[in-house]
Protein backbone atom coordinates (compact mmCIF):
# COMPACT_ATOMS: atom_id res chain seq x y z
CA UNK A 1 0.00 0.00 0.00
CA UNK A 2 1.10 3.23 -0.70
CA UNK A 3 1.21 6.64 1.26
CA UNK A 4 2.67 8.96 -1.31
CA UNK A 5 0.68 12.06 -2.53
CA UNK A 6 -0.39 12.12 -6.55
CA UNK A 7 -1.85 14.78 -8.82
CA UNK A 8 -3.83 13.57 -11.25
CA UNK A 9 -4.60 16.22 -13.86
CA UNK A 10 -7.46 15.37 -16.79
CA UNK A 11 -10.47 16.99 -17.96
CA UNK A 12 -12.45 13.99 -18.46
CA UNK A 13 -14.47 13.52 -15.20
CA UNK A 14 -15.16 10.13 -15.71
CA UNK A 15 -11.56 8.71 -16.29
CA UNK A 16 -10.27 11.45 -13.27
CA UNK A 17 -12.88 9.75 -10.85
CA UNK A 18 -12.13 6.10 -12.11
CA UNK A 19 -8.10 7.06 -11.78
CA UNK A 20 -9.06 9.04 -7.90
CA UNK A 21 -10.82 5.81 -6.72
CA UNK A 22 -8.39 3.13 -7.61
CA UNK A 23 -5.38 4.84 -6.64
CA UNK A 24 -6.91 5.96 -3.39
CA UNK A 25 -7.97 2.05 -2.91
CA UNK A 26 -4.49 1.28 -3.15
CA UNK A 27 -3.37 3.74 -0.82
CA UNK A 28 -2.70 7.19 -2.47
CA UNK A 29 -3.57 10.20 -1.26
CA UNK A 30 -5.36 11.54 -4.19
CA UNK A 31 -5.79 15.44 -5.88
CA UNK A 32 -7.72 16.13 -8.74
CA UNK A 33 -7.23 18.96 -10.97
CA UNK A 34 -9.71 19.55 -14.37
CA UNK A 35 -7.91 22.87 -15.92
CA UNK A 36 -3.65 23.42 -16.20
CA UNK A 37 -4.46 26.47 -14.13
CA UNK A 38 -5.74 24.34 -11.55
CA UNK A 39 -3.10 21.95 -11.55
CA UNK A 40 -0.52 24.34 -11.59
CA UNK A 41 -2.31 25.64 -8.29
CA UNK A 42 -2.78 22.63 -6.60
CA UNK A 43 1.04 21.31 -7.68
CA UNK A 44 2.09 24.38 -5.99
CA UNK A 45 -0.48 23.69 -2.78
CA UNK A 46 -0.28 20.00 -2.50
CA UNK A 47 3.17 19.39 -3.40
CA UNK A 48 2.58 15.72 -4.50
CA UNK A 49 5.39 13.46 -4.97
CA UNK A 50 4.20 12.11 -8.61
CA UNK A 51 1.56 13.90 -11.10
CA UNK A 52 -0.14 12.03 -13.59
CA UNK A 53 -1.03 14.91 -16.79
CA UNK A 54 -3.15 14.78 -19.70
CA UNK A 55 -1.99 16.77 -22.31
CA UNK A 56 -5.30 17.87 -24.07
CA UNK A 57 -6.47 20.54 -21.40
CA UNK A 58 -9.31 23.11 -22.22
CA UNK A 59 -7.10 26.25 -20.95
CA UNK A 60 -3.75 25.32 -21.28
CA UNK A 61 -1.45 23.45 -23.60
CA UNK A 62 0.00 20.37 -21.53
CA UNK A 63 3.40 21.07 -22.61
CA UNK A 64 2.85 24.70 -21.00
CA UNK A 65 1.94 22.79 -17.26
CA UNK A 66 5.16 20.86 -17.56
CA UNK A 67 7.26 23.69 -17.81
CA UNK A 68 5.38 26.03 -15.29
CA UNK A 69 5.90 22.85 -12.74
CA UNK A 70 9.38 22.05 -14.14
CA UNK A 71 10.21 25.93 -13.17
CA UNK A 72 10.07 25.17 -9.69
CA UNK A 73 10.05 21.77 -9.06
CA UNK A 74 11.69 18.42 -9.37
CA UNK A 75 8.25 16.09 -9.01
CA UNK A 76 8.15 13.16 -11.43
CA UNK A 77 5.59 14.06 -13.48
CA UNK A 78 3.93 10.85 -15.86
CA UNK A 79 1.98 12.34 -18.98
CA UNK A 80 -0.98 10.49 -19.78
CA UNK A 81 -2.03 11.54 -23.44
CA UNK A 82 -4.24 9.59 -26.00
CA UNK A 83 -1.60 11.09 -28.66
CA UNK A 84 0.63 8.28 -29.87
CA UNK A 85 2.91 9.80 -32.26
CA UNK A 86 6.59 9.17 -31.53
CA UNK A 87 7.20 13.12 -31.60
CA UNK A 88 4.08 13.94 -29.07
CA UNK A 89 6.31 11.12 -27.02
CA UNK A 90 9.15 13.54 -27.46
CA UNK A 91 8.08 16.74 -27.61
CA UNK A 92 6.66 15.75 -23.93
CA UNK A 93 9.50 14.35 -22.56
CA UNK A 94 11.72 17.16 -23.83
CA UNK A 95 9.41 19.40 -21.46
CA UNK A 96 10.34 17.89 -19.00
CA UNK A 97 7.82 14.50 -18.03
CA UNK A 98 9.72 11.72 -16.78
CA UNK A 99 6.87 9.35 -18.18
CA UNK A 100 4.64 8.85 -21.40
CA UNK A 101 1.35 6.50 -21.13
CA UNK A 102 -1.17 6.57 -23.97
CA UNK A 103 -4.72 5.96 -23.83
CA UNK A 104 -6.11 3.57 -23.31
CA UNK A 105 -4.09 2.14 -21.02
CA UNK A 106 -4.20 -1.11 -18.32
CA UNK A 107 -4.56 0.50 -14.33
CA UNK A 108 -2.14 -1.98 -12.96
CA UNK A 109 0.95 -0.12 -15.50
CA UNK A 110 -0.18 2.91 -15.40
CA UNK A 111 0.38 1.88 -11.12
CA UNK A 112 3.85 0.65 -11.88
CA UNK A 113 4.86 3.21 -13.82
CA UNK A 114 3.90 6.05 -10.87
CA UNK A 115 5.56 3.76 -7.99
CA UNK A 116 8.67 3.64 -10.42
CA UNK A 117 8.50 7.31 -10.88
CA UNK A 118 8.60 8.00 -6.99
CA UNK A 119 11.56 5.24 -6.26
CA UNK A 120 13.62 7.39 -9.09
CA UNK A 121 12.73 10.22 -6.70
CA UNK A 122 13.36 9.09 -3.70
CA UNK A 123 16.19 10.07 -1.66
CA UNK A 124 19.60 7.66 -1.37
CA UNK A 125 19.95 6.63 1.92
CA UNK A 126 23.48 5.20 1.79
CA UNK A 127 25.98 7.30 4.17
CA UNK A 128 28.91 6.17 2.23
CA UNK A 129 28.28 7.04 -1.17
CA UNK A 130 31.07 8.55 -2.81
CA UNK A 131 31.12 11.79 -4.39
CA UNK A 132 32.77 12.24 -8.44
CA UNK A 133 34.57 14.78 -9.82
CA UNK A 134 34.59 15.09 -13.43
CA UNK A 135 35.87 18.33 -14.92
CA UNK A 136 33.81 21.14 -13.66
CA UNK A 137 31.60 18.99 -12.73
CA UNK A 138 30.95 17.92 -8.67
CA UNK A 139 28.62 14.40 -8.47
CA UNK A 140 27.48 13.71 -4.73
CA UNK A 141 25.47 10.32 -5.12
CA UNK A 142 24.81 10.38 -1.62
CA UNK A 143 22.69 13.90 -1.44
CA UNK A 144 21.84 13.71 -4.73
CA UNK A 145 23.44 16.58 -6.18
CA UNK A 146 25.01 18.32 -9.33
CA UNK A 147 27.25 21.14 -9.38
CA UNK A 148 29.06 22.61 -12.65
CA UNK A 149 31.52 25.03 -12.10
CA UNK A 150 29.79 25.57 -8.06
CA UNK A 151 26.67 26.07 -9.18
CA UNK A 152 24.10 23.42 -8.39
CA UNK A 153 22.09 22.07 -11.66
CA UNK A 154 18.50 20.96 -11.19
CA UNK A 155 17.63 17.53 -12.49
CA UNK A 156 14.64 16.37 -13.11
CA UNK A 157 14.34 12.46 -11.49
CA UNK A 158 14.50 10.50 -14.33
CA UNK A 159 17.64 12.64 -15.91
CA UNK A 160 19.05 12.26 -12.02
CA UNK A 161 18.26 8.34 -12.00
CA UNK A 162 20.34 8.19 -15.98
CA UNK A 163 22.86 9.76 -14.68
CA UNK A 164 23.29 7.70 -11.45
CA UNK A 165 23.44 4.96 -13.14
CA UNK A 166 26.22 6.03 -15.97
CA UNK A 167 28.39 7.96 -12.91
CA UNK A 168 27.86 4.59 -11.14
CA UNK A 169 29.52 2.30 -13.77
CA UNK A 170 32.21 5.46 -14.96
CA UNK A 171 34.84 4.43 -17.34
CA UNK A 172 32.42 1.19 -18.97
CA UNK A 173 29.44 1.24 -21.27
CA UNK A 174 26.51 0.81 -20.07
CA UNK A 175 24.23 -1.26 -22.41
CA UNK A 176 21.07 0.84 -23.69
CA UNK A 177 19.03 -2.36 -22.25
CA UNK A 178 20.51 -2.43 -19.22
CA UNK A 179 20.31 1.53 -19.07
CA UNK A 180 16.39 1.35 -20.10
CA UNK A 181 15.42 -1.37 -17.46
CA UNK A 182 17.87 0.14 -14.71
CA UNK A 183 16.26 3.79 -14.82
CA UNK A 184 12.64 3.12 -16.20
CA UNK A 185 12.31 -1.12 -15.75
CA UNK A 186 11.83 -3.63 -17.61
CA UNK A 187 8.76 -3.25 -19.67
CA UNK A 188 10.72 0.15 -21.43
CA UNK A 189 13.58 -2.05 -23.46
CA UNK A 190 12.19 -1.12 -26.54
CA UNK A 191 11.71 2.60 -25.95
CA UNK A 192 15.54 3.61 -27.11
CA UNK A 193 14.07 7.03 -28.06
CA UNK A 194 14.11 8.26 -24.02
CA UNK A 195 18.14 7.30 -23.93
CA UNK A 196 18.21 9.83 -26.81
CA UNK A 197 16.35 12.60 -25.17
CA UNK A 198 17.29 12.27 -21.92
CA UNK A 199 21.03 12.07 -23.26
CA UNK A 200 20.65 15.24 -24.97
CA UNK A 201 19.09 17.07 -21.96
CA UNK A 202 21.78 16.23 -19.71
CA UNK A 203 24.41 17.49 -22.15
CA UNK A 204 22.72 20.80 -22.48
CA UNK A 205 22.82 21.19 -18.71
CA UNK A 206 25.98 19.55 -18.06
CA UNK A 207 28.55 19.78 -20.98
CA UNK A 208 30.42 23.18 -21.57
CA UNK A 209 30.26 21.45 -25.59
CA UNK A 210 26.85 19.80 -25.68
CA UNK A 211 27.80 19.15 -29.12
CA UNK A 212 31.09 17.70 -28.70
CA UNK A 213 30.98 15.96 -25.05
CA UNK A 214 33.41 15.10 -22.93
CA UNK A 215 31.64 13.11 -20.28
CA UNK A 216 28.43 11.77 -21.51
CA UNK A 217 29.40 9.59 -24.70
CA UNK A 218 27.35 7.36 -26.82
CA UNK A 219 28.06 4.66 -28.61
CA UNK A 220 25.90 4.35 -30.98
CA UNK A 221 23.19 1.53 -31.45
CA UNK A 222 24.85 -0.05 -28.32
CA UNK A 223 24.66 2.20 -25.47
CA UNK A 224 26.40 5.24 -23.34
CA UNK A 225 29.18 6.10 -21.27
CA UNK A 226 30.17 8.13 -18.15
CA UNK A 227 34.11 9.42 -18.72
CA UNK A 228 35.39 11.77 -16.01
Amino acid sequence: MSSHRVLVVDDDAGLARALAINLRAHGWDVTTAATGTAALDAAATTQPDVVVLDLGLPDLAGLDVIAGIRGWSRVPIVVLSARQLGEDKVDALDAGADDYVTKPFAMNELFARLRAAVRRAAPVTEDDEPVVEAGDLHIDLARRVVERAGTEVRLSPTEWAMLEVLVRHRGRMVGRTQLLQEVWGPAYETETHYLRVYSAQLRRKLEKDPAHPRHIITHPGAGYRFEV
